[in-house]
């Protein structure tokens, strides 16, 4: 039973480009609004990656208009997300970047050499 649920999981995943926390990222997403579909961008940077398998999660951190801080959480497997653009690749040394919250202004990490 354990590996039929298993292969049915396998054949949900989708293959996203490689990002990390303290990515800058563009997700692409698809909205429906009164019976038609579009596609959204939702640009911020990645302060979590949660969960692992189906359930692996991430949420992407912006300033909004106003000052106002907005945060989005995407599954990973989830049709909803159309693709996942990284904007700016940045060296962190945390794995939640939750301080991220609390910060003024722009926000400045470390750019990450390729």
């Amino acid at each position: 039973m354990d590996n039929f649920v298993r292969l049915i999981e396998k054949s949900e995943y989708r293959k996203l480009p490689e990002f990390r926390t303290g990515d800058t990222v563009k997700v692409h997403v698809k909205v429906v609004e009164a019976g038609k579909e579009r596609t959204q961008v939702f640009e911020g940077i990645v302060i979590r990656i949660r969960g692992s398998g189906l359930s692996k999660t991430f949420t992407v951190r912006k300033i909004a208009s106003g000052g106002i801080g907005v945060e989005r959480t995407f599954p990973y497997h989830s049709p909803v997300v159309e693709k996942v653009e990284v904007v700016k690749r940045a060296e962190t040394r945390r794995a939640k970047l939750y301080y991220l919250r609390d910060v003024r202004g722009k926000i400045k990490l470390k750019e990450k050499r390729e």
